[in-house]
């Protein structure tokens, strides 16, 4: 039953962070609070979904802890409920949803800076590095030669060898809230996804 769950939610996390965590579930005004049970909402740490979450009974979660919720046994989370569009996040989650896509960008240096190295073309007008906020032409430019005379090996030294670029973790969170709905983004680059996953159409 929970890979199905998995599949209804059209996620493919195997672990999460933990924005908030409401013990007497969503409450509404008028509404009693008796026999409410406790959610969560959470990022992915792969693809960044956001998603909700109930945990097990008497299990002790708190933000920013990191959740198993693959197939298998599960520790703390007995259900992934459904994925969330930015909208339905609460004020804390969105208070914390920037700080933990970035520490996520961190965790995966490795993942992240490959965009950098293996970015290619969208079309004969755009490129993926143009997708990031901030980077134009000139920029492009900059990184695609300079990653043509070595591979870039980190943000640091991405940051040294394209000083231009000042915070590129900061550029990629920018993209990923972009991808969320969660800031404006230039015409006709919100159709792009480089770092999440689109919700499945309707059949």
């Amino acid at each position: 039953m929970e890979n199905i769950l998995l599949l209804v939610c059209d996620c493919m996390e195997d672990y999460a962070i933990i924005l908030d965590y409401l013990p007497l579930g969503y409450i509404k005004e008028g509404h009693s609070t008796f026999k409410r049970k406790p959610v969560a909402q959470a990022i992915g740490k792969e693809e960044f979904t956001l998603l909700e979450l109930s945990p097990k009974p008497d299990t002790e979660i708190e933000i920013h802890d990191e959740v198993y919720i693959g197939s298998g046994k599960r520790d703390q989370v007995s259900r992934v409920n459904r994925r969330l569009k930015h909208d339905d996040l609460t004020a804390t989650s969105r208070v914390e949803l920037q700080y933990v896509i970035e520490e996520i960008i961190k965790s995966k240096e490795e993942k992240f800076i490959k965009f950098f190295n293996e970015a290619g073309p969208l079309s004969t007008r755009l490129h993926q590095l143009e997708l990031l906020p901030g980077i134009g032409k000139k920029y492009m430019w900059d990184i695609l030669k300079a990653r043509e005379e070595k591979p870039f090996e980190n943000f640091d030294n991405l940051k040294e060898r394209v000083p231009a670029l000042k915070d590129p973790v900061k550029l990629m969170v920018k993209r990923v809230l972009i991808e969320m709905d969660a800031e404006p983004a230039t015409r006709g680059k919100k159709k792009y996804t480089l770092f999440t996953r689109p919700p499945a159409r309707p059949k």
